[in-house]
């Protein structure tokens, strides 16, 4: 499969990426996925090594955002199938990435400081600490207390973030507008099975849908708090939603022919960012969204524009 993306890491801010290719075998799993998606077994067999082995590095490139994989039915049952996210990957040092700082601004949102919401029950809203309102009533989305939220839930719905349009102060045309978050389906307890199309929106316009395979609860997530009970949603996977002149992509997979002269972005001050699940999802499985201190990824809601 062909990606067009480049990874610039971040050797301080990066870590889990780096320890997912801190590995002779994880590389050589990367190399035989560059530009062809392969299944388990077919990997197994290259490499000459146990499916429990590959099964295990894969999950680590996996979490590390370096691969995504399809549960795909085959000729004998369902076949896990791997695709590389990256075409290119680049390990970029503070001194190099401070002169490519004035290319791209960066907005981080507080999940809790959405400015419009609907949701239906199951939901809910809890920070580092505890609870938020109460669960299951739709209404306290508007607590004041949301300005704290490190994690929200609802299953059918949306929320939208409306980020300030500091591509209006750059003398330079938008090449690029990418936003990230850390994301999983929703469903009462847990399901790793449990699918759920979550489509993003920019400016009203709908950028495409990416289907979270489930609600992850196998383990506790890096950051979530001890206290919130392992039978809660744990940890989503980081989605990266990017548009260009040449159309829209999730982790650089092609997903709709929506282009950045489609979002208006030149006319209004604000650029609006909305999550959630489409009146007409075929899987309508819910949304976690994780924030700083929850999952496991230590961020909220990132725009990008890039100059």
């Amino acid at each position: 499969m062909k990606t067009n993306e480049i990874l610039v890491i971040d050797p301080i801010h990066d870590l889990e990426t780096l320890r997912g290719l801190a590995s002779e075998t994880r590389i050589k799993i990367l190399g035989l996925l560059h530009g062809e998606a392969r299944n388990v077994n077919e990997i197994g067999a290259l490499l000459g090594l146990p499916q429990s082995t590959v099964s295990a590095n894969i999950a680590i490139l996996e979490r590390a955002g370096l691969i995504r994989t399809e549960n795909l039915k085959g000729k004998k049952g369902t076949q896990k199938v791997c695709y590389p996210v990256y075409n290119e990957l680049v390990i970029r040092f503070a001194n190099e990435a401070k002169s490519k700082q004035d290319n791209i601004i960066e907005v981080e949102m507080p999940i809790g400081l959405y400015t419009s919401y609907e949701v239906s029950a199951p939901c809910g809203l809890c920070s580092t600490e505890g609870i938020i309102g109460y669960l299951d009533v739709p209404s306290y989305f508007l607590d004041p207390g949301r300005v704290k939220a490190a994690l929200l839930w609802f299953e059918k719905g949306y929320v939208e973030y409306k980020f300030p349009n500091n591509s209006l102060y750059k003398d330079r045309p938008l090449k690029k507008i990418e936003i990230s978050g850390e994301l999983s389906s929703e469903t009462p307890g847990t399901n790793k099975n449990w699918l759920s199309d979550i489509t993003l929106w920019v400016n009203d316009v709908e950028i495409g849908f990416w289907t979270s395979p489930g609600d992850f609860g196998d383990r506790r997530g890096k950051l979530t708090p001890g206290w919130w009970k392992l039978e809660g949603s744990q940890y989503g996977l980081l989605k990266n939603w990017s548009v260009t002149d040449d159309g829209s992509f999730v982790d650089g997979v092609a997903i709709s022919a929506v282009k950045l002269g489609d979002l208006s972005i030149a006319d209004h001050h604000s650029i609006r960012v909305r999550f959630g699940i489409g009146e007409n999802a075929e899987h309508p499985g819910g949304l976690n969204i994780f924030g700083r201190g929850f999952g496991n990824y230590d961020q909220d809601i990132v725009l990008r524009l890039y100059f």
